[in-house]
């Protein structure tokens, strides 16, 4: 873990910070720095209905200038879902090192392919996404990091789905784990913010 390195953890539209999810993922996330969790206005409010998108944005900037006020290392913006999304359009205009994305939703719910704010961003992402993600199909997905200027891994998660969970069937014929399952996606995320720190030291040396 490193001390120095902030990870801002935004969560989905369907459930807010303190769910059983992102309570989990921020306990594996911890192993690469302080992790602080927030949650969006309307969540704040008790609302279902997502806040408009300049909302968004407008809550994220907020959560992030808040942990990030006496922070001096790295920061690295993960979010699960649409707080992945609006991790992404944040960082057009703010600096960070680097976004991390459990389940992308490249497609909205009416269809509309998301794509412009991933082929505008210039800092390195990392996606995780699972083969049973309707709302991002790994053949489209591929597409559009040909079109990206910023330099992108993906992590791909047999039979995983929108939360990156795997059915039962699948981890008894495979004789494995969801603990496992994402044990794998921890490392994949280590070696990609690993990889930042590196770029972050050359860069200043």
């Amino acid at each position: 873990m490193s001390a120095n390195r902030l990870v801002l953890f935004a969560p989905g539209a369907g459930a807010p910070s303190d769910s059983a999810w992102m309570a989990s993922w921020a306990g594996y996330l911890s192993v690469l720095g302080r992790v602080v969790r927030f949650n969006y206005r309307y969540m704040e409010a008790r609302q279902k209905r997502p806040d408009p998108h300049a909302v968004l944005i407008d809550a994220h900037r907020e959560a992030l200038a808040h942990a990030s006020r006496e922070q001096h290392g790295s920061i690295v913006l993960a979010g699960k879902s649409m707080g992945s999304r609006i991790a992404c359009h944040l960082a057009l205009e703010v600096s960070v090192s680097g976004l991390v994305c459990l389940g992308y939703p490249l497609r909205g719910q009416n269809g509309k392919l998301r794509d412009e704010v991933l082929i505008a961003l210039r800092t390195p992402i990392m996606f995780v996404q699972g083969t049973r993600d309707s709302l991002c199909p790994l053949d489209e997905l591929e597409a559009v990091r040909k079109k990206m200027v910023a330099p992108s891994v993906l992590h791909v998660v047999e039979e995983g789905d929108h939360s990156l969970s795997v059915s039962k069937t699948w981890l008894k014929r495979n004789a494995t784990s969801q603990a496992l399952v994402d044990g794998k996606v921890l490392e994949a995320i280590r070696a990609f913010v690993v990889t930042l720190s590196e770029v972050h030291s050359t860069a200043r040396s």
